[in-house]
């Protein structure tokens, strides 16, 4: 499949009305796309009643981070599934995508590091991706 077709295929595939699942799989998919480093997608409902999945990732550069982030926010727009909040668009060390039941964590690595989300949700089930399980 050609990249054209693949961008293509992208936008004819609606968000609207997905599981959280699939809206974190596909986000997933996207910041994949953009090689965000440390990718995870965290099923976290059980651990907090704001939202049933944390996508976590990080950013090399603070270019990198808003990069992330305006690609997840451009990209999600486009099938159908806005965000209902996005903060720190002015700070890029840590930028928060908000889609109710899936919140988008793009950090510095040194946010990443101090905030240590990863740690605070320890006890969570991280999701697993095609490409991770081929490995």
């Amino acid at each position: 499949m050609t990249d054209l077709e693949i961008k293509e295929n992208e936008m004819e595939t609606s968000l609207e009305g997905v599981s959280s699942e699939e809206l974190a799989n596909a986000i997933y998919d996207i910041l994949d796309n953009k090689k965000a480093k440390d990718l995870k997608v965290l099923h976290v409902e059980q651990k907090t009643v704001i939202a049933d999945y944390f996508v976590i990732c990080t950013g090399n550069s603070s270019t990198q981070v808003k990069s992330l982030a305006d690609e997840v926010e451009y990209k999600t727009t486009l099938r159908g599934k806005a965000p209902t909040n996005f903060e720190g668009k002015g700070n890029i060390s840590w930028i928060v995508i908000d889609y109710d039941n899936v919140i988008v964590h793009i950090f510095s690595r040194e946010a990443r590091e101090f905030y240590n989300l990863d740690k605070l949700y320890s006890g969570t089930t991280e999701m697993k991706h095609a490409e991770e399980e081929a490995e």
